[in-house]
């Protein structure tokens, strides 16, 4: 089949992408997905090879920051089907995550997860890649489960420790979680249920 004469070729006509991106954040060096892009386009065009992309799984999680901030967090698993012009086609499937502060966190981790499977599937030269075994991460703790009964973080009252929960208002409109707590935040300074609000509003 064409595509697996062309995926040979295009491998020993790509070079090695290093790390020429900073994160000024976390002062490191990385190699973007434009890199990669910038280095097979060229390739693939020139040996009629193009790739679809198809998620296969999506999920995100709200997560609070270090600084309290609020930051979504998105897993994907994506199929991505290589082409050659004869229609024969391999494919490859990865996970991508990725985490933003706006509405960013899902193109984040196509963008992951589009990279890490072009390195795979044309086992790209990194020339200093990391093997997983050569490093071992600090241990973390999962995440705040969410309510079964909204898609928000679990919120508590910072005067009587309780879970936030949604209520009806006086309109018969459903107030969310997190409406409560980034309104009480504003006016008192300070997450706080309906009732322990209503206390401090001094009603």
């Amino acid at each position: 089949m064409e595509i697996h004469t062309k995926i040979p070729l295009i491998m020993s006509e790509i070079g090695a992408i290093t790390k020429s991106k900073k994160n000024t954040q976390q002062n490191f060096m990385y190699r973007g997905v434009d890199d990669v892009m910038n280095a097979l386009q060229p390739l693939l065009y020139g040996h009629g090879v193009f790739v679809v992309p198809e998620v296969l799984e999506h999920r995100r999680e709200d997560r609070v920051s270090g600084k309290g901030n609020n930051l979504i967090y998105s897993v994907c698993t994506v199929k991505y089907t290589f082409y050659a012009t004869d229609g024969s086609s391999i494919s490859a499937v990865v996970v991508g995550e990725g985490m933003d502060s706006g509405d960013k966190a899902s193109n984040k981790a196509m963008a992951i997860a589009f990279k890490y499977a072009c390195f795979q599937v044309f086992c790209i030269p990194t020339e200093e890649m990391k093997d997983p075994d050569g490093e071992t991460p600090p241990p973390s703790a999962p995440p705040v489960p969410e309510p079964k009964d909204e898609r928000s973080m679990m919120f508590l009252c910072k005067d009587c420790g309780k879970v936030l929960k949604p209520y009806i208002d006086k309109n018969g409109k459903n107030v969310a979680i997190r409406a409560i707590a980034t309104q009480t935040e504003k006016q008192f300074g300070r997450v706080l249920c309906t009732e322990c609000a209503l206390k401090a509003a001094g009603k």
